[in-house]
């Protein structure tokens, strides 16, 4: 029970937890534990086990129960999105190009072509 006392203070999130908290890359994490999300309600809903993927997919079932546990260290957005093909679902992605601002990390401070 929360006292009136009680010193805390609510902060409304962005709605990505890897953004919220200054994780670097947060919005390819975000991506990839999306994908991820969809790859374990996918085998719910086609109540699937991992080795019933392992089958129809030629993915590992250790991937599976990794995926399933979010621990998604190695799997990239194309490797989770080619799951998902595989899993027969149809994955729709939009794409939108903006200028950085200037604060924001460049190519050429990366070392990266651009």
């Amino acid at each position: 029970m929360i006292k009136e006392q009680d010193d805390f203070a609510l902060e409304r999130g962005t709605g990505n937890v890897f953004a919220d908290t200054g994780l670097p890359d947060a919005e390819r994490e975000q991506l990839r534990a999306i994908l991820a999300a969809e790859i374990g309600k996918s085998l719910a809903d086609d109540s699937l086990s991992v080795r019933d993927a392992e089958r129809i997919t030629g993915v590992a079932a250790a991937d599976f129960s990794r995926i399933r546990r979010a621990r998604l260290k190695g799997f990239t957005i194309d490797r989770l999105m080619t799951i998902l093909d595989r899993l027969n679902r149809d994955v729709h992605v939009s794409v939108s190009v903006s200028l950085r601002s200037p604060t924001a990390q460049s190519y050429a401070t990366l070392g990266l072509p651009g």
